[in-house]
């Protein structure tokens, strides 16, 4: 390491400051990794082109390509159909969790886990409402599988992708559909062997954060009446001055049957209209000094009784919401979005302060009364990890779901049988989605993220000055040093790192930090560079242990009620049995 040039140590220095970065939390990761390359462009280590290459790598291409298939799989329903299937009717909780992790494991293959995640954490909730079972003896089962199951393709899981992009950048022969699976296989079956027995005694029972919101928000609830003759009657909600209360606030307004949810300041109030306001404890003794208003005698407002214009909604918020890191009045989370929060919860908790005051964080869940539209417009916006409308989902548009099933078909036969190239196949079945109306422009753009593409495309030009600098030479030569040039000892380093770094960064960024390091050890060593190349695309996927460690961790953990020890208690014996097998299996499937 002594040997680096400056622009070696500026890299070492710009990687360790991003990790720092998004390890804080403070900046969005587009904002973070954004100024990491604008730092190494400037500096002169990358030139633009360098820089930017990212952006059009195939890997990162076929990644933004998917999005139209997974917009479609969402939008007719075809995600939720399949969700229906996996946990069947109702039974006992070792067979629908067997059931569960042998079906999804099998669809994590073909279908990207993030929305197979999102859709089966509401099928489990629905699914644990009607049994009694709570849902966090399903969930985190549930999503480590469908983590595992994803290293079996290259389609399965974004990481994949990134490092198959990755091997074409380096000249090297396109990696296949099924190159990963001989070591994806062995890792899905050590791992679901695990979850139903060991891992199954260390999952604890929690009660979901949606649960605690709603059993606990129906306490703090309190139904106040518009007097007929007083002050307040004529005067906006903003006027009158209910917007900005210290302990409560306005969540929805009932007058002569309409309801009103995500109430707009500039409503005009009438005599008798029924406003319903959530808060803290003593809330009722500000509300109570507000001339004009008086509680209501019969209190009706029920988190469990909906009508059709009360839609309640669980938001898992994503690391890329425009409202993480800002109070709701900040970021204007009620004109945004049209929907009032209710609850915060955060850690399996409901946070015990107003939820106007409390800053928002990545996976906090968020329980939010709106209007029936708001699924149409946001159900599928990148701002939420998983957006999930508590009294029931539409209907499934069979006709369409059944067309968008066929072309997935069609695209993995089309890879699988006839060798096709993943990006082509991709873009092909996209096309045909679109010409077969299974989903619109407009449902589309709502879908696409842009932000995590320029996380993935930014990600690469720092792998790209880790290689170009010689930082990783020099990090292949200490691990060439630390394991006696034994080729399995340093495999074995190249997983660990590339585990590591999942954990405490992002599972593509650690794929494409590792990559070139992975490709110096093989050239050092003189060996073939594949097993190094599985060790790091399997390694950055297999995030178990912390909830940022992959984004379907993040996604489980309010819904499932988890704590973050609860992470480190389950998913590090699952850390290790994978680890320990697909260390066995790659020189197996790919000799040195």
């Amino acid at each position: 390491m002594t040997e680096l040039a400056w622009q070696g140590w500026l890299t070492v220095g710009v990687v360790a400051a991003t990790l720092a970065l998004l390890l804080w939390e403070r900046f969005k990761p587009d904002v973070v990794l954004a100024g990491a390359v604008v730092v190494l462009m400037a500096s002169g280590v990358l030139t633009p082109v360098q820089a930017l290459a990212g952006f059009w790598n195939p890997g990162v291409l076929t990644v933004a390509v998917l999005f139209v298939l997974v917009a479609a799989l969402k939008t007719t329903g075809a995600i939720r159909w399949i969700g229906a299937l996996v946990l069947g009717p109702p039974s006992s909780e070792v067979r629908v969790s067997l059931r569960m992790t042998a079906i999804t494991s099998a669809l994590s293959g073909f279908i990207n886990n993030t929305p197979l995640v999102a859709t089966m954490i509401s099928a489990i909730e629905q699914w644990s409402r009607r049994t009694g079972i709570p849902a966090s003896r399903l969930l985190l089962p549930m999503n480590y599988a469908t983590i595992v199951a994803g290293t079996m393709t290259l389609i399965g899981t974004s990481t994949n992708l990134i490092v198959a992009g990755l091997v074409v950048a380096q000249g090297l022969p396109p990696l296949k559909l099924f190159d990963p699976f001989w070591v994806g296989l062995p890792a899905v079956l050590v791992g679901v062997l695990y979850l139903s027995t060991l891992g199954r005694w260390l999952l604890p029972t929690r009660r979901s954060a949606l649960e605690a919101a709603r059993a606990e928000t129906c306490e703090f609830a309190v139904e106040m009446l518009v007097e007929p003759g007083g002050r307040l009657v004529g005067r906006t909600v903003d006027d009158a001055g209910l917007r900005h209360l210290e302990g409560s606030f306005l969540v929805e307004l009932a007058r002569e049957g309409e309801l009103l949810a995500a109430v707009a300041p500039d409503t005009v109030l009438n005599a008798g209209d029924r406003l319903v306001f959530v808060g803290i404890t003593d809330a009722i003794r500000e509300l109570r000094r507000i001339d004009g208003l008086r509680p209501a005698t019969d209190q009706v407002f029920k988190l469990g009784s909906v009508a059709g214009s009360r839609h309640l909604v669980e938001l898992v918020l994503s690391p890329f919401s425009p409202a993480v890191g800002r109070n709701l009045r900040e970021s204007a989370f009620r004109n945004h979005y049209e929907a009032v929060v209710i609850a915060v919860s955060r850690q399996g908790r409901r946070v015990q302060a107003k939820p106007g005051d409390v800053v928002l964080q990545a996976g906090d869940t968020v329980l939010v009364e709106a209007g029936p539209e708001f699924m149409g417009r946001w159900g599928n916006s990148p701002d939420f990890l998983v957006a999930s409308l508590i009294d029931g989902e539409p209907a499934i548009d069979r006709p369409r779901a059944t067309a968008t099933l066929a072309i997935l078909v069609g695209m993995i036969v089309a890879n699988s049988v006839f060798g096709a190239d993943i990006l082509t196949s991709v873009t092909v079945a996209a096309v045909l989605v679109l010409v077969g109306r299974c989903v619109s422009l407009g449902e589309l753009r709502r879908s696409i993220d842009l932000r995590l593409l320029a996380v993935i495309a930014c990600s690469f030009a720092l792998g790209a000055a880790v290689d170009h600098t010689g930082v990783a030479d020099a990090v292949a030569t200490q691990l060439r040093g630390f394991t006696a040039s034994d080729p399995f000892w340093t495999l074995v380093a190249i997983y660990v790192m590339a585990v590591a770094f999942t954990e405490l960064l992002t599972n593509n960024a650690a794929a494409v930090l590792m990559f070139p390091i992975g490709m110096a050890a093989a050239q050092q060593l003189g060996v073939d560079p594949m097993p190094f190349i599985m060790a790091v695309m399997v390694g950055a996927s297999c995030g178990f242990i912390t909830p940022i460690g992959y984004q379907t961790n993040l996604m489980v953990y309010g819904p499932g009620g988890y704590r973050f020890l609860d992470y480190i208690r389950v998913g590090t014996p699952m850390s290790l049995v994978v680890g320990i097998t697909v260390l066995w299996a790659i020189p197996r499937a790919w000799p040195f």
